[in-house]
C-alpha cells in the first residue's frame, strides 16, 4: 500500500495499475465513482483512471476545477451514482488560477456525499500563490544605499511584474511571502515587541472613563530611529492606540526629527491617541536588517528579501487569489486530507447549504482567516491542524435566533495554534454564532487575543484545551462574549485552561461575560495560573459550578457594573424594550424565549440592572486569590459550598494530578471530580503544566 502513495512513484507507468488497485481497496466502492487528479493530469481526460491512455481519453485530471466540471457533465448524462463521488488527488502542488467555486448544482444528497481528498498517505497542497523563482543580487544603487549595512550582501530582489503579479495588495494585510512553509517578516522596527509613544502633542481635552488622551495623530517618540524613515515610499505603524484590545494599522503622515515627532494619517483612531501606548513601524526597507524580511516597492512590483537560506525551487510563495474554496449553497460535500495554503484572505468560505465536511485537512500560511462556514445546518470542521494564519481559524455561523432554531454547526478535535498574526484582535480561534453550535476537544494556543467567541444561544464550549492566548492584550477573554441579557443558554465545561495572563501580565481574562452577559453556566473546568478566570461583567443568572481554580488571580470576578458606568447600556435596552417590547431585537417575553428562559421574561421587573440570580457553588480554589467581587454585587450571590485554600484531596497537587482522592473532603461536599484526561485533543497527551 505505501509504495502506491509515495511522492514521485505514484505517475511512474510500472506502479499507475498498482496504484488504482489500491486506492479501490482504500476507499470501498459502494457504487461509488471514482475520480482521479494529478498535477501531471490533464483536464481533457476523463478522470476515471490513473493510467493515460491518450487514444482513449483516459487519464487523471489535472485540477479541482476539472474534476467539478466532469462530476457536473457526468450527472447531467447519467444522474447521481448510488454511493456519490470520490475525487482522489495524488500527491503535489496544486496552484490555482482562480477561486475554486462550488455552486448549489455541485452538492451531493444525504448519504451520497461528494468527496475531494488527498489519495493515502499523500501531501496534497492546494495554494493561491505564485511560486517567486527570479531572485537575484540588488544592484540598484539607490536602494543598496537606503538598506541597512548589515542587509547589503544578503538582500535579493525579484521582479514581481515579470512573472505576470500585478496585484500587490496594500500594507494593511493580506498579501504575504512564505518561505518554506513559514511567513516571513514585513521590515518592521523594532524586530520584536513595541515601541511607546512618549507624549501626546495636541491637548484636545479627549477623555474616555476620565482617561486622558488626544483625537489628533501627532506625538512624540524617543531617540532618532524614525530619522531613516524619511525617504521610505509608504511607511506604517501598528499600535494599540488607546486602549490595549483596539489596533489599528495607520500610514505615516509626517516626521519632524527636529521635534521628535510623528503624524499618522487622518482619519485618528476610533479611540484617539494617548500617552504610553505602543507601537511599531513596518513596510519600511531600511529596516530590513535580519534574515526572514522582506519589503515590497508596490509601483516598481520589486520584491526585496534577505532569505533565512538560500533559496531554491518551490522555496518563496507570494499570495495571490483572496479565496481558494468558495461554496455557495452547497450541501454534503466534504474535503479530506488537503492542505490549503497561500490566500490572502481566508482558505475556505462556505456560505448557506448544510453538512459541508473539513476533515483531517491542513490549513496555513494565510493572511486571514481560516474556515468560514454558515447555514442553516449541520457543518463540521474536525481533526484539522490551523497554523500560521493571519485571521481567525474557524468561524461557524448558523441558526435562527429569533425561533431559537439550532444549526448545530460542530469544530471537533482541532489543533489551532499561531493564528490572529496579522489582524491581532477579535480574530479567535473558533468563533460560534448563532443558536445551538459548538467547539468541542480542541487544543488552541499562542495567540495575541481570544481562543473562543461566541455570540447568541445554547452553545456548547467543552473538553477544549487553551493556553498561552491573549499574549498581547488585557481587558481580553480566552474565552469571550459580551453585551446581551437574551443571548443565553450557553455551557461552558469541562475545559482547561492554563498559563493565561495578558500583555505583560498586566491581567486579562479567562471566561469573560463581558456588559452585562446573561445566563452562561461555567461548570466542571480547571483553571491554572490565570488572571481574572472567571468573569461575570454584571450579567444574570450565570452559574459558576464545581470549577477547580490553581494559582489564580483572582478566581472569581463579579462586578455591578450596570449600576455604575455601564448603565447606558442598560438603558439602551430599557429604553427598547419600553418602545418596542423588545431586547435586542428579541420578544423576550414570549414563546420560545418565555418557554426555553423562564428568568428571561420578568427581568424588567426584577432590578433589571443588578447582577441578580448568580449562583457560585462548589468551586475548588488553591493558592492565588479566591474573589474580586463588587461590593453591590457580593449581597447579590448565592455562595455555597465552595472549597477555599484547604486541602481538597487532590490525588497529586505537585504533578498537576487534580483528580480527586476516593474519600476526599471535596467529594464529601458535594463537588465532583474533572474527567481531565478528557480534555483537549482525543489524543492529546499534556497534561503537565
Amino acid at each position: 500500500m505505501d509504495i502506491c502513495c509515495k511522492k514521485g512513484l505514484i505517475m511512474k507507468p510500472e506502479y499507475l495499475l498498482l496504484s488504482a488497485i489500491c486506492l479501490l481497496a482504500a476507499f470501498p466502492s459502494h457504487a461509488v465513482q471514482f475520480l482521479y487528479v494529478s498535477p501531471e493530469g490533464d483536464d481533457n481526460f476523463s478522470g476515471s483512471s490513473l493510467s493515460v491512455n491518450e487514444d482513449t481519453g483516459e487519464g487523471p485530471l489535472a485540477s479541482l476545477t476539472g474534476a467539478r466540471n466532469c462530476i457536473r457533465t457526468w450527472r447531467k448524462e447519467k444522474g447521481m451514482p448510488a454511493g456519490g463521488f470520490r475525487v482522489v488527488l495524488s500527491p503535489g502542488l496544486y496552484l490555482l488560477a482562480e477561486t475554486f467555486q462550488l455552486e448549489e448544482q455541485d452538492s451531493g444528497l444525504p448519504g451520497c456525499p461528494i468527496v475531494y481528498e488527498a489519495s493515502p498517505d499523500a501531501e496534497v497542497r492546494i495554494s493561491g500563490g505564485a511560486i517567486i523563482s527570479n531572485f537575484g543580487p540588488v544592484t540598484d544603487g539607490t536602494v543598496l544605499e537606503t538598506l541597512d549595512p548589515s542587509a547589503r550582501t544578503h538582500v535579493l530582489v525579484a521582479d514581481l511584474k515579470a512573472l505576470g503579479i500585478s496585484s500587490f495588495g496594500t500594507p494593511e494585510g493580506g498579501a504575504a511571502l512564505y518561505f518554506r512553509n513559514a511567513p516571513m517578516s514585513l521590515a518592521r522596527w523594532p524586530n520584536d515587541g513595541f515601541t511607546s509613544i512618549v507624549d501626546i502633542v495636541v491637548e484636545d481635552d479627549h477623555k474616555i472613563h476620565g482617561i486622558p488622551g488626544s483625537m489628533t495623530g501627532l506625538f512624540t517618540y524617543e531617540g532618532d530611529r524614525p530619522s531613516r524613515w524619511l525617504h521610505e515610499k509608504d511607511g506604517w505603524l501598528h499600535g494599540y492606540w488607546f486602549w490595549d484590545w483596539s489596533d489599528e494599522r495607520k500610514a505615516i503622515a509626517r516626521i519632524d526629527p527636529d521635534l521628535k515627532q510623528l503624524a499618522v494619517a487622518e482619519p485618528a483612531h476610533t479611540y484617539g491617541y494617548r500617552k504610553g501606548q505602543w507601537y511599531y513601524a513596518y513596510n519600511l526597507l531600511s529596516e530590513i536588517d535580519q534574515p526572514g524580511e522582506w519589503y515590497l516597492d508596490r509601483t516598481d512590483g520589486l520584491l526585496y528579501f534577505w532569505p533565512p537560506q538560500s533559496p531554491a525551487e518551490n522555496d518563496a510563495f507570494f499570495s495571490i487569489l483572496p479565496k481558494l474554496l468558495s461554496l455557495h449553497g452547497c450541501s454534503h460535500i466534504t474535503f479530506k486530507g488537503l492542505t490549503f495554503e497561500h490566500a490572502r484572505d481566508r482558505a475556505v468560505e462556505v456560505k448557506e447549504g448544510a453538512g459541508i465536511q473539513i476533515r483531517a485537512c491542513t490549513v496555513r500560511n494565510c493572511g486571514g482567516d481560516g474556515l468560514d462556514l454558515s447555514g442553516p445546518r449541520g457543518h463540521l470542521v474536525s481533526d484539522c491542524h490551523i497554523y500560521q494564519m493571519g485571521g481567525k481559524g474557524i468561524s461557524l455561523t448558523g441558526g435562527d435566533r429569533k425561533s431559537l432554531t439550532p444549526a448545530g454547526h460542530r469544530a471537533e478535535n482541532n489543533l489551532i495554534t499561531d493564528y490572529s498574526q496579522w489582524y491581532r484582535m477579535y480574530r479567535a480561534g473558533i468563533n460560534l454564532v448563532g443558536v445551538g453550535n459548538s467547539a468541542r476537544h480542541n487544543h488552541i494556543h499562542n495567540a495575541p487575543h481570544m481562543a473562543i467567541f461566541f455570540s447568541g444561544n445554547d452553545h456548547l464550549l467543552e473538553y477544549n484545551l487553551i493556553h498561552h492566548v491573549c499574549l498581547e492584550s488585557n481587558d481580553a477573554g480566552a474565552i469571550y462574549a459580551g453585551r446581551n441579557w437574551t443571548m443565553r443558554g450557553n455551557m461552558i465545561r469541562f475545559n482547561f485552561l492554563h498559563d493565561i495572563l495578558g500583555f505583560q501580565e498586566k491581567e486579562c481574562v479567562g471566561v469573560y461575560l463581558d456588559d452585562m452577559f446573561s445566563s452562561a453556566q461555567i461548570t466542571d473546568n480547571l483553571f491554572v495560573r490565570v488572571t481574572r478566570a472567571a468573569f461575570i461583567g454584571g450579567g444574570r443568572d450565570c452559574s459558576v459550578v464545581n470549577n477547580i481554580f490553581i494559582d489564580c488571580r483572582p478566581a472569581l470576578h463579579v462586578d455591578a457594573r450596570a449600576l455604575g458606568w455601564a448603565a447606558y447600556h442598560a438603558d439602551e435596552w430599557l429604553d427598547e424594550a419600553a418602545a418596542e417590547g423588545t431586547l435586542s431585537g428579541i420578544r423576550y417575553g414570549e414563546a420560545p424565549y418565555s418557554e426555553r428562559y423562564p428568568a428571561l421574561p420578568p427581568i424588567l421587573e426584577e432590578n433589571p440592572k443588578a447582577p441578580c440570580g448568580n449562583l457560585i457553588a462548589r468551586n475548588i480554589c488553591i493558592g492565588g486569590k479566591w474573589d474580586e467581587v463588587e461590593d453591590k454585587a457580593r449581597e447579590l450571590l448565592l455562595f455555597e459550598d465552595n472549597l477555599i485554600d484547604e486541602d481538597p484531596g487532590f490525588v497529586d497537587r505537585d504533578k498537576g494530578d487534580y483528580r480527586l482522592q476516593p474519600d476526599s473532603r471535596a467529594g464529601r461536599m458535594g463537588i465532583r471530580s474533572l474527567p481531565l484526561e478528557a480534555m483537549g485533543n482525543y489524543e492529546d497527551s499534556e497534561r503537565a503544566f
